[in-house]
């Protein structure tokens, strides 16, 4: 079993720590800033730094990379299409990568950037779970910076294609900001007015709001939601005429959503 530890770092990004609690190794996923994980392995000096897993090269999820790797000489793994400080071992789609003693596929999710992976693992001991970066957030997705709307669009697609019960671990506390464009998207949904409760009840109280899983994601993400009627008519509305694919209707929304 692994147990996830969410490292707050910056204002909003969420660095995510797994534990092998068998065998006290740990991994790290996009650490941005190298401290938070230093501070945490120097307040548990038993346990070792195995591994560092990048998605994407923006520097919010690789600035720490060269100190811990510096300081522990933990493996590190991520895009070989991006560049990616001090990579040691370089992923691309159909890659598989054995992790704490799990097996983990990568996928490449073109969008957010040209050369963005996630990783799934699938086991019959646990829920699917799927370390998403910036792709996939809880209710929303990441800006299209390099990628085109139709490439993030299909991304997203064969994320929704995962089992339902996937645990999404993505690595920004956007979650309330998300829901309530999810609100202005479907003002009618029960789904996104009870998340909404729920999420803001959680922030009042300083907890984070992750992860999500896919089947609650599905039920209120609009990016997920490209071909439900109530979704095509607010994108259509937004954009002022008709929309003939879900990957425009993606595109609408995006749109609306960077200026919200």
């Amino acid at each position: 079993m692994l147990n996830f530890v969410a490292l707050p770092a910056f204002n909003d990004n969420y660095i995510w720590l797994l534990q092998d609690t068998q065998r006290q190794r740990c991994a790290v996923v996009d650490p941005g800033d190298a401290q938070p994980v230093l501070n945490w392995l120097a307040q548990h000096p038993q346990w070792q730094l195995t591994d560092i897993l990048v998605t994407h090269h923006h520097f919010d999820h690789v600035g720490g990379i060269s100190a811990l790797k510096e300081a522990t000489q933990a493996q590190v793994t991520g895009p070989a299409q991006e560049t990616i400080p001090c990579l040691d071992v370089p992923v691309d789609e159909g890659a598989t990568i054995e992790l704490l003693g799990h097996t983990v596929q990568v996928f490449a999710v073109p969008g957010h950037t040209l050369g963005h992976v996630v990783y799934f693992c699938q086991g019959a001991e646990h829920s699917p779970w799927l370390l998403s970066g910036d792709t996939l957030f809880a209710a929303g997705c990441g800006r299209v910076f390099e990628g085109t709307a139709q490439q993030m669009y299909a991304s997203l697609s064969r994320l929704a294609a995962l089992p339902d019960d996937t645990l999404i671990y993505c690595t920004h506390e956007y979650t309330l900001s998300n829901l309530l464009f999810a609100q202005a998207v479907e003002p009618d949904s029960l789904d996104i007015q009870q998340r909404i409760t729920e999420v803001r009840q959680l922030r009042d109280n300083q907890q984070i709001t992750l992860p999500s899983n896919l089947a609650l994601e599905k039920r209120s993400n609009p990016f997920l939601r490209c071909e439900q009627p109530q979704v095509i008519a607010a994108a259509e509305q937004k954009a002022g005429g008709r929309l003939e694919t879900p990957s425009a209707v993606f595109a609408s929304l995006r749109s609306w959503k960077d200026t919200f």
